[in-house]
């Protein structure tokens, strides 16, 4: 076990891609000397040389194809989107070139490309600077989407994320960076299935990325008042997991998915589908959901924090789960 930070751990996950692998290569807007947006390749071009941390203009269209193109050519790009609203600046890259190539060549091209972006609210970027778009990419077939919560999957996921052979979108929450704990070096992470992060008997929780903590806060708070919520950690948004979904979701009988996505066409609204269609006659309460308020996120410390999914909202729900 060693302590460290959210953002030292995705540190830490590209220097040993680097140093790993030389078909590795980072690039994006400022991630050489001035050390990333958020300081996450703090320190890496020193070490690795501008030709493996590279800075790129400000085209994000420009450079999510160039990433595309040198995995075609047989390197393995890690490219920095900075914050997820800019990804949609390269959304043709990503779902009309990276996430259909493989079909539309009859399996002879693959695209090994990994693309990391902060998403999230919660830190007073207002409303161009704090979406949660994951579930929009969770749309498109032919892409892989993660979502890191945990130090472990922070430094975890990319090793196997630069291994698979089609485009991973890597959501690292902008509100985790500076969150520190113990990491635990010996567990071994995979990028294909869910995680429970609580065991529990009466509700099932279902969060993912900068929801988890908050989740299993309201789980405590739940625990004392004698209610026991079991909290899965999706971790993988594409393709879901279903069958860690069903299972718990058949044992508690009650299901409640905290999203910071928007209501309206949301990840929440899938899994909630999903629940209905795999497991209805299990269920004791109709599926709930909390997410964010159908609002451009507010600036305002106050507004935000009554826009976004908190601890208050998903325990007041879980009890409407349970009639009380």
């Amino acid at each position: 076990m060693s302590r460290t930070s959210y953002r030292e751990a995705l540190r830490e996950a590209m220097r040993e891609a680097l140093a790993r692998d030389p078909r590795v290569f980072l690039m994006g807007e400022d991630v050489g000397r001035y050390g990333g947006t958020f300081a996450v390749s703090k320190g890496l071009v020193d070490e690795f040389g501008e030709q493996r941390v590279r800075d790129t203009p400000l085209s994000e269209l420009a450079f999510v194809g160039a990433g595309i193109g040198a995995a075609l050519g047989g390197m393995r790009p890690i490219v920095e989107v900075m914050t997820v609203n800019f990804c949609l600046l390269a959304l043709d890259q990503l779902m009309n070139t990276a996430a259909t190539l493989r079909h539309m060549s009859g399996g002879q091209f693959s695209v090994p490309l990994v693309v990391r972006m902060t998403t999230g609210a919660g830190r007073q970027l207002a409303a161009q600077h704090s979406h949660s778009l994951e579930g929009w990419l969770a749309h498109i077939p032919g892409l892989k989407i993660l979502a890191p919560a945990t130090l472990e999957d922070a430094r975890g996921m990319l090793w196997p994320a630069l291994e698979d052979p089609d485009p991973v979108l890597l959501f690292e929450q902008g509100a985790l960076y500076n969150v520190e704990g113990e990491l635990d070096e010996t567990e071994v992470v995979g990028i294909r299935s869910a995680r429970v992060r609580r065991a529990g008997s009466d509700l099932t929780l279902i969060a993912y990325g900068g929801t988890l903590a908050k989740a299993l806060e309201a789980a405590e708070q739940l625990a004392g008042e004698g209610i026991s919520a079991e909290v899965i950690d999706l971790r993988v948004l594409r393709p879901l997991d279903d069958a860690t979904i069903m299972e718990s979701v058949r044992r508690t009988r009650r299901a409640l998915v905290v999203d910071e996505g928007w209501r309206s066409g949301s990840l929440a609204a899938e899994i909630i589908a999903r629940i209905v269609e795999q497991a209805f006659f299990d269920l004791d309460a109709p599926p709930a959901r909390v997410c964010s308020a159908e609002v451009p996120t507010p600036y305002a410390k106050h507004l935000e924090d009554a826009a976004l999914p908190q601890v208050p909202a998903i325990v007041a729900a879980a009890r409407g789960l349970l009639g009380r």
